[in-house]
């Protein structure tokens, strides 16, 4: 019986969002830990590899990646397995390109591409509102970021608009 955490996926039983094709290997890359669960998330090396096109194998997402050159949500991400999800923004700096991971009407993944000034915020859907030590109010949103002293108005299954930057609300 195997003990552990499992550390590889079969292409077969990757996410039907991610588009691989069932006959081009045996092995799917498996996202590592991260803000988004497996099922509702894309690691980069798909995104860079299958569907920007921009590295051929696996060498060389390694190396794009390595080159600190990619952004997800204005942090660096040297992990190329990052699981990036709904709503998240992806920069390359090199090509001076922003993108935001939506699903389109199929139910799959699509990269869209947005201008700089778009690239400032994301939209996030907050999944419980509670208060914390000494009763500080705080927000937890659906890619598991931690909003402190949200707007009283602010309730479960809001959406509010999040810069980037600070981690404020905007709206």
């Amino acid at each position: 019986m195997a003990r552990g955490i499992i550390k590889h996926m079969k292409r077969m039983y990757a996410p039907k969002q991610w588009m691989l094709d069932k006959l081009k290997g045996r092995w799917a890359p498996k996202p590592s830990a991260g803000p988004h669960k497996l099922r509702e998330c894309m690691p980069l090396i798909v995104m860079l590899r299958e569907r920007l096109k921009y590295a051929l194998t696996y060498r060389e997402v390694k190396m794009i990646v390595m080159q600190r050159l990619i952004k997800v949500d204005g942090k660096v991400r040297s992990d190329m397995f990052y699981p990036a999800g709904f709503m998240d923004v992806v920069q390359i700096e090199k090509t001076k390109e922003n993108f935001r991971l939506l699903y389109n009407t199929k139910g799959r993944f699509a990269l869209h591409k947005i201008a700089k000034e778009e690239a400032g915020y994301k939209l996030c859907r907050v999944k419980k509102v509670i208060r914390g030590p000494k009763g500080i109010p705080y927000a937890i949103t659906h890619d598991g970021r931690t909003v402190r002293y949200p707007d009283p108005d602010i309730k479960a299954n809001d959406t509010i608009r999040l810069e980037l930057a600070t981690g404020k609300i905007q709206d």
